[in-house]
């Protein structure tokens, strides 16, 4: 982005613009960044830790601004086109997300750090349930736990999931009933989303 173009301007423009605006000006591809950062940062910490979240967000960027070429440019949002991104860095560390949510079901220790009234209050309440989910989330196929954690903490609508991981539609609310079931099973029929299946 340009030093004397209005901050209204780059508001305005939907990501596809930006993204194509970017390959002779590769400082507007700071919009994209600017829209997108903090909820592909939570996504990440979520699933891997707050420590890996700062790494692995910033090489989503990176990886974004290097591909930006080949982004299809008929696609108004990026959104999907990130987590896309964010989610196959994530397989990388799939390991260690696995001993993050073994971690997180035996400690009960939320990454996500939160105002401290509403710690102690919640953390109470919720500190069986977190370790049961995270047990749960542990269980999953790789696959299944994608999809729920981009629809769940991604907030992706069904569409931009199978955007993000480039899978049928169909798949994705196959796999997501799936693991709406597993978690259901292991949380005694609470939504693990939320959300009614």
């Amino acid at each position: 982005m340009t030093r004397t173009e209005p901050v209204e301007t780059v508001e305005k423009e939907d990501d596809a613009e930006l993204i194509r605006s970017s390959y002779d000006d590769p400082e507007r591809f700071a919009g994209i960044f600017d829209r997108y950062i903090q909820q592909i940062h939570r996504y990440v910490a979520r699933r891997l830790g707050t420590q890996a979240a700062d790494d692995i967000a910033a090489e989503t960027f990176l990886i974004a601004f290097r591909r930006r070429t080949s982004y299809d440019l008929t696609q108004q949002l990026a959104r999907p086109w990130l987590y896309g991104i964010a989610t196959t860095l994530i397989a990388r560390h799939r390991r260690s997300e696995e001993r993050f949510l073994r971690a997180l079901s035996r400690t009960g220790v939320d990454p996500l750090p939160e105002p401290m009234a509403d710690a102690v209050v919640d953390r109470v309440a919720a500190q069986e349930k977190d370790r049961q989910l995270a047990g749960a989330l542990a269980d999953l196929k790789q696959s299944e736990r994608d999809v729920l954690l981009l629809f769940a903490w991604g907030d992706l609508s069904y569409e931009e999931v199978a955007g993000a991981l480039g899978i049928p539609l169909g798949t994705v609310r196959s796999r997501l009933h799936r693991a709406r079931k597993k978690t259901r099973t292991t949380l005694g029929d609470d939504a693990p989303t939320g959300q009614d299946a």
